[in-house]
């Protein structure tokens, strides 16, 4: 198999199901419907690449088998996307090094509240090991462990007031929690050929694309195939879902958890 990414997650803050809601999504017994907190693997030339750790990193982890990451890289610096990075003790004991994380410089300032422990002058032993790089719009290099170097290009949205990343990927442009997308950040999208797009709702939301919002930026980008992502139990069920979105004149689908998609 050749570059790939892996959905380890495709739902909204709250995951589905939602604690205590009985609702037909989150009772559904379809397992595209169970959604954990939006994450992915991206593999490229062989570079193992993480997008977020939110609190279900560890679950993800052990469902998919992954046992080595070269690098994460983070959208922005809410809980859902950042929450389980506690976690990554366990690569660093496998991997015997610290792990690679790439942030913007105001995703690390609040790691350093969340993880205060992690970068303490005096260590208690056993926390995990963060390897902080420093990020911004620019493109940046990760060299993985085959020694093969990936360039990513980060595209700068707004998830409402907070200036976020997407990421470009080779021939993939990832974007998660975002309403905004400046008109100068299309020519990034340019000759994408697999596009991932947040959605929560129907209706408009404060800080994410409606589904139509959703459906009208991947028209923009006119990729090969489209995705959507961060899903909440507002939206329907997966099935209908793709259904609805298989009337669209061109190719976009939900994502759902496991599922993988070459590029």
């Amino acid at each position: 198999m050749g570059n790939t990414i892996t959905f380890l997650g495709t739902g909204t803050s709250q995951g589905i199901p939602m604690i205590g809601c009985q609702c037909e999504v989150c009772s559904s017994s379809d397992v595209r419907d169970k959604r954990l907190r939006t994450s992915a693997l991206v593999v490229y030339e062989g570079v193992s690449i993480l997008i977020d750790a939110g609190p279900d990193f560890r679950q993800q982890m052990l469902r998919e088998n992954i046992s080595h990451l070269d690098a994460i890289i983070l959208t922005h610096q809410h809980k859902d996307h950042t929450g389980g990075l506690d976690d990554v003790r366990a690569l660093n004991y496998l991997e015997k090094c610290a792990t690679p994380i790439y942030c913007e410089e105001r995703v690390e300032e609040s790691l350093r509240m969340e993880y205060s422990y992690v970068f303490a002058l005096h260590k208690y032993p056993g926390i995990p090991e963060f390897n902080i790089k420093i990020i911004d719009s620019n493109p940046f290099t990760i060299i993985g462990a085959n020694g093969r170097k990936v360039t990513i290009t980060p595209i700068r949205v707004m998830h409402y007031s907070l200036p976020i990343l997407g990421f470009r990927i080779g021939s993939l442009s990832y974007i998660t929690d975002a309403n905004y997308i400046p008109d100068v950040e299309y020519d990034k999208l340019r000759d994408t050929s697999l596009f991932v797009i947040n959605t929560v709702k129907r209706t408009p939301h404060i800080s994410h694309y409606s589904l139509p919002e959703a459906v009208e930026v991947a028209g923009r980008v006119g990729a090969k195939r489209s995705f959507i992502t961060h899903l909440s139990h507002q939206l329907p069920k997966h099935a209908q879902l793709k259904q609805e979105l298989h009337e669209q004149p061109f190719s976009i689908e939900p994502a759902y958890d496991g599922l993988t998609i070459e590029f």
